[in-house]
């Protein structure tokens, strides 16, 4: 009798344990990714799951596209960054965050965003990223167009810019990259972007990388590989 209550005392624990396994694994591959709404000009979600208070680690700031607009903070886990990282990638950076609009990007609000973040967690401010895929694209090169002492490095996938902030992109390193057979954005535009920052100045540190074959859709496996993490990484606003 003894022994039988014994047994299931133990399967009940071993099961307790399995349970609470399973749990911290989906913890370690999913992150802690928390909705922040009502403090800043767009809701965002911050992923914090390499986060420490005592080390003032990079930022990085993902910004969608027109398909994951909206209301429902969910959406910007559908593709790219916290996408990538969900699915395992490691991605090198104390703080990600993904603002979602509703209704395109405005540079003076993901720059409050960022404000907000800084003032809230312990990040580096020279290691500050950006990307963005599509209309976060053009959001991303607006953004460092308008703040480029903000940005230490950003990368623009399928996208475009701005031309009049063309000597502004020109100061923060930038890699463009666009499908050669994408029919939503054509690759001209980020072409021309590019053109305008090399003739403001041809020594800025800018690339322009033209996939072949790429379609608006398939580029987003760009987000899975170490490269656009790695490249932007090196860079900081102290050197």
């Amino acid at each position: 009798m003894l022994r039988f209550v014994f047994n299931i005392l133990s399967v009940s624990a071993i099961s307790k344990y399995i349970l609470l396994l399973a749990f911290l694994t989906a913890g370690q591959v999913f992150g802690q990714q928390e909705a922040v709404k009502g403090k800043a000009a767009y809701n965002f979600l911050i992923d914090t799951d390499n986060y420490k208070e005592d080390i003032a680690g990079p930022l990085l700031i993902f910004l969608h596209g027109r398909s994951l607009s909206g209301n429902d903070l969910n959406r910007v886990k559908r593709y790219g960054v916290l996408y990538a990282k969900n699915r395992g990638l490691d991605i090198p950076s104390s703080v990600i965050i993904a603002p979602q609009t509703s209704n395109g990007w405005d540079p003076d609000k993901v720059k409050n965003v960022l404000d907000y973040v800084l003032a809230n967690y312990n990040v580096d401010p020279n290691r500050v990223y950006v990307c963005g895929m599509s209309m976060g694209g053009y959001g991303t090169m607006d953004f460092v167009g308008k703040y480029p002492e903000s940005v230490a490095a950003a990368v623009a996938i399928c996208g475009g810019g701005t031309l009049k902030y063309a000597e502004n992109l020109a100061k923060v390193p930038i890699w463009i990259q666009h499908g050669s057979a994408d029919r939503a954005v054509p690759a001209s535009e980020s072409k021309k972007i590019y053109n305008a920052i090399k003739k403001a100045d041809p020594k800025a540190d800018a690339t322009l990388t033209i996939i072949p074959g790429g379609t608006h859709g398939s580029v987003e496996r760009l987000f899975h590989r170490d490269d656009i993490y790695e490249w932007m990484f090196q860079y900081s606003k102290g050197n």
